[in-house]
């Protein structure tokens, strides 16, 4: 079974729980829920909580214990994804091959079904039952920040307040650091907290998510660049288009592609006290830096 194969299989394991801890379509008010449930379930890699999976089991948990906080991570992306989409932010048109929520459900809806998801990361989180509640409690912490104006908000904000101005270098790390890095680094550090790993394990994993998500986020930048519009399931140069300041457009593409591979080689290194138990998350950086989508 090639990599690949097996993320499809992780991922269609957070994929079945996630249909179970959705509110049923039905459910009154039925129309919210349909819109939740339709920005989750429209696809998408799951690297997040295949993240969280994985990284439980590389420090000696199990994978079904930290589900509920997989899911919960994977709620706040399409949360922030939702709210990406709006027409009073990138006003993107599809999303994953799909109609964006706002052009299906309206924008009304759009923004709430974002909350919706937001708030059910959080009951989901507060319910975990196979973690100490001190785990517990420095998980929630944990992924509120990275969510919060110290996190992803944060980058969201710089990066839509950057558009069309000239910014150094430092604050376009500061973009994407925030604005994607701070879930994976929560992720990452969800499945090891949760999984009582020891403080030397849990600071080298910390330092793979930061590389990791940093070599993602470029690799989206050339993708939005020179990426293929069937393949990728929404417009290439969207961030021409909004002026959105990337990797690509201060340091030029082969420069960016120098910058996720040295991403790369730091995320790899991160893991090189680990053995054959950290394979999945060496291939993950692979799979991220090599993707077409």
């Amino acid at each position: 079974m090639d990599f690949e194969e097996v993320l499809m299989k992780r991922a269609l394991v957070v994929d079945e729980a996630l249909e179970l801890y959705l509110p049923p379509a039905d459910a009154y008010p039925p129309l919210i829920h349909q819109a939740m449930r339709y920005s989750v379930k429209s696809g998408g890699k799951r690297i997040r909580p295949v993240l969280v999976l994985a990284v439980a089991e590389v420090v000696g948990g199990q994978a079904e214990d930290v589900l509920p906080a997989a899911c919960a991570l994977e709620m706040i992306h399409c949360y922030s994804l939702i709210h990406d989409d709006l027409p009073a932010m990138d006003n993107d048109d599809y999303r994953r091959g799909k109609p964006t929520s706002h052009k299906v459900y309206g924008e009304a809806i759009a923004v709430l079904a974002g909350d919706a998801l937001l708030t059910l990361a959080f009951s989901l989180l507060a319910a975990l039952g196979n973690a100490s509640p001190a785990n517990v409690v420095k998980v929630i912490s944990e992924i509120a920040s990275a969510a919060g104006t110290f996190g992803m908000i944060g980058g969201q904000v710089v990066d839509t307040f950057s558009a069309g101005e000239s910014i150094t270098a430092s604050t376009l790390e500061y973009i994407h650091k925030h604005k994607t890095g701070a879930l994976y680094r929560a992720a990452v550090r969800t499945g090891a907290i949760l999984a009582g790993a020891e403080e030397r394990k849990l600071a080298e994993l910390t330092r793979y998510a930061k590389h990791l998500g940093l070599a993602f986020q470029i690799k989206d930048d050339i993708l939005d660049v020179e990426g293929d519009e069937a393949v990728l399931g929404k417009p290439v140069g969207s961030d021409f288009k909004n002026k959105k300041v990337t990797y690509t457009s201060v340091f030029g593409i082969e420069q960016a592609r120098g910058k996720a591979q040295q991403a790369t080689a730091e995320a790899l290194a991160a893991l090189e006290s680990f053995g054959g138990e950290a394979d999945f998350l060496r291939q993950l950086v692979w799979f991220v830096i090599n993707r077409r989508r």
